[in-house]
């Protein structure tokens, strides 16, 4: 089993998510979303080379899909690195 960690911008989008999650689906339901990525993070961990390779957006990036977010991650040193979460319309900017 390989761990994982959180960046600060992960740490960053998380907080993002819940907070957008609560004003537009009420609290319940974003602590619901925002656990389910837990879960993922933790299956990544486990797994981290079953999910997709996105060498073309970012060198050493993988990508696992979340609700309609995608989890962005890498791995160094036997530890997975969450690098970013990042929804569908946000994806063409954050890595430019």
């Amino acid at each position: 089993m390989v761990d994982y960690r959180l960046s600060n911008t992960a740490k960053e989008d998380l907080i993002r998510i819940h907070h957008d999650g609560t004003h537009t689906f009420g609290q319940l339901q974003a602590d619901k979303y925002v656990n389910t990525f837990f879960d993922y993070f933790e299956i990544i961990a486990k797994r981290p080379f079953a999910f997709e390779s996105v060498d073309y957006i970012k060198p050493g990036y993988r990508r696992c899909v979340c609700g309609v977010d995608s989890i962005f991650y890498r791995i160094e040193n036997d530890i997975v690195e969450i690098m970013s979460i990042v929804g569908r319309q946000d994806i063409n900017q954050i890595f430019k």
